[in-house]
């Protein structure tokens, strides 16, 4: 039975092509906002991360009530290593609206998602966006999409997409790019019409399958999901399947549908909806909620695996806790393991000897932003580099996995990115000109990525976009260089003076300012040669007592390099450790002191 009330469409698209924009014009257009009220921009990015980093990080529900029908919205992330998140959430939608950027087309992550939509056989509708963005081409854009969808094995139904075009900053979407409209009803219109109602038994027994888990302070966990049949009320007596396939019974204390950009509490909700529900009290990823007498078991939702990995130890650093409030080991285990909990894309197991724990993701990004939500809640801890998880196959032969990375560059510096690249284990498989610039697409192993965009930057004078995703598990490639230079190791634990640092900086870069509190062991700078050099960062100068006829001269200091925490995680080595806290990331040597250095040196 169709739910002909009810549209669930997901919104896909590479990063940056304005998915979250577009809600919010829906949003607008559908009546959500009073006309005096102040709204945020992109107001589904609610997280601080989300808003600094411009980018989605989280998938977010909302709901749109267009004439009769409501609209469930599925805002997903666009980023590859939040590729997990986008995978679990389609399962509640029947329809997807692919945004394409009107200049740049399909790119690699929108290859990424849409496989993902049509093997759920999902109806796409096709949006281009940006029309209004000079050196836009919108017809040449959506015979690209269906080249795309052709090579992706679409089906005829899939490939016979509706089509609209769009610039979401501006509020407009068209039929036509060159007609004349100036509001968001045309792409209204579309997704009543063109993306199927759900089809599902409003009066077979209840089926639940939870994608989604929400927190609260007030009443604990929240299980958001699709509806697939019966009819759900508050206090119903229902039996949780776990994935694992332990079962249990529980009463459900709250329903809840999604209204604008909030929930809304029901006394019952009817198949199809995307709902919430409060009471499974240990609620997890694809988890059934469902009827006692009849229960119903859907497929489990299966996610790709993780491919880096990174190990999470308490701070050993002299200045723990200056910082940060919470420092213990168990409380960093206890944060991660409820991580583990939402991210179903996160893996996080203890290390064999008990000195951290092991966190693995699908990339440096996904692992970063965990770090970040951490230090903002106050925890202090150390990680190390970052490595790729290898895998066996059936002859015992090693394999790592492979990214394939595309890369947008001023033909002038090609050459320099093609070389970058080959020094980095990268193989190219495309080159094509398209205007000015040349595309450029590789498959390199993850390995090779640690480092690589500021090294392509600064090799193509900031010019380069380079965006990569995980492709497959492939052979072996061997061992691969790395860092040529040094670094200088604070020999003593106290503050930086300028004068000390006047001098190191002809040797090298820096990266502490003068007044900087640092500890034997800490990173302090590289090295411009080879080799790591202990130096003293808290020498000052020594005052005589006859008087110097031109006076000191004023030192001038470079400011010092600073790392955000992907670029510090890509820039270690194996022996070095990045400290996260709350207010500062520094690198440090794993062995503080110099003798002990040397001493596992010899060995």
């Amino acid at each position: 039975m169709k739910q002909e009330n009810i549209r669930n469409v997901a919104i896909i698209a590479h990063v940056d092509h304005g998915k979250t924009t577009l809600v919010d014009r829906l949003l607008y257009a559908a009546g959500a906002f009073r006309e005096n009220q102040r709204v945020e921009e992109r107001v589904l990015d609610s997280n601080d991360q989300e808003r600094e980093r411009g980018i989605t990080i989280l998938s977010k529900n909302i709901a749109i009530k267009y004439g009769d029908v409501k609209i469930n919205v599925i805002d997903t992330p666009g980023h590859a290593d939040f590729g997990g998140e986008v995978e679990r959430v389609l399962n509640m939608a029947d329809g997807a609206l692919l945004i394409v950027d009107a200049f740049e087309g399909p790119m690699p992550q929108t290859r990424f998602v849409l496989r993902h939509a049509l093997a759920l056989g999902l109806r796409i509708v096709v949006v281009v966006n940006k029309i209004d963005r000079p050196g836009a081409r919108p017809d040449e854009v959506v015979d690209e999409v269906f080249d795309l969808m052709v090579e992706l094995d679409a089906n005829d139904e899939q490939l016979d997409f509706p089509v609209v075009f769009a610039s979401a900053v501006n509020g407009y979407a068209r039929y036509s790019h060159d007609d004349e409209n100036m509001d968001m009803i045309p792409l209204l219109d579309t997704i009543v019409n063109k993306v199927p109602s759900p089809d599902c038994e409003p009066s077979g027994p209840v089926a639940l399958q939870i994608c989604t888990v929400d927190h609260s302070s007030f009443v604990g966990r929240i299980g958001v999901g699709r509806l697939y049949s019966g009819t759900m009320h508050k206090n119903e007596q229902a039996l949780v399947i776990k994935n694992d396939g332990t079962r249990y019974n529980t009463s459900i204390k709250q329903v809840m549908v999604f209204s604008d950009l909030g929930k809304e509490e029901v006394a019952e909700a009817t198949a199809g909806d995307i709902i919430a529900v409060v009471g499974v009290e240990d609620a997890d990823i694809g988890d059934m909620v469902t009827s006692r007498e009849n229960p119903i078991r859907l497929d489990p939702i299966e996610v790709e695996q993780p491919t880096m990995a990174v190990v999470f130890e308490p701070s050993t650093s002299p200045l723990v806790g200056r910082e940060g409030d919470i420092v213990g080991g168990r409380q960093i285990r206890e944060r991660l393991l409820k991580e583990a909990e939402s991210n179903i894309s996160m893996r996080i197991t203890d290390v064999p000897d008990s000195t951290g724990m092991e966190v693995a993701g699908r990339g440096v990004l996904h692992l970063s932003v965990l770090m970040e939500t951490m230090r903002r809640e106050g925890f202090e801890f150390q990680v190390g580099r970052p490595r790729v998880i290898i895998k066996k196959d059936e002859h015992g032969n090693k394999l790592e996995p492979i990214e394939e990375a595309t890369v947008d560059v001023p033909s002038e510096y090609a050459g320099k990115a093609i070389e970058v690249f080959g020094t980095a284990g990268g193989e190219m498989i495309d080159m094509y000109q398209r205007g000015e610039d040349t595309h450029l697409v590789f498959k390199i192993p993850s390995r090779g990525t640690m480092g690589l965009r500021t090294r392509l930057l600064n090799a193509t004078r900031g010019e380069a976009v380079m965006f990569h995703h995980f492709s497959e598990y492939g052979a072996y490639r061997g061992e691969m260089g790395h860092r040529k230079n040094g670094s200088m190791i604070a020999m003593d634990t106290g503050k930086s003076v300028a004068y000390a640092l006047d001098t190191l900086q002809q040797r090298g870069k820096l990266f502490v300012g003068p007044g900087e509190d640092c500890y034997e062991g800490m990173i302090v700078g590289e090295s411009a040669k080879e080799g790591d050099m202990v130096v003293n960062v808290e020498k000052s100068k020594n005052l005589g007592n006859q008087r110097s006829s031109s006076a000191d001269k004023a030192i001038s200091l470079t400011p010092p390099q600073t790392f955000t925490l992907e670029e510090a995680l890509e820039y270690i080595e194996d022996d070095e450790l990045v400290e996260v806290t709350p207010q500062s990331i520094r690198l440090r040597k794993r062995l503080l002191s110099a003798i002990d250095r040397k001493k596992a040196n010899k060995q």
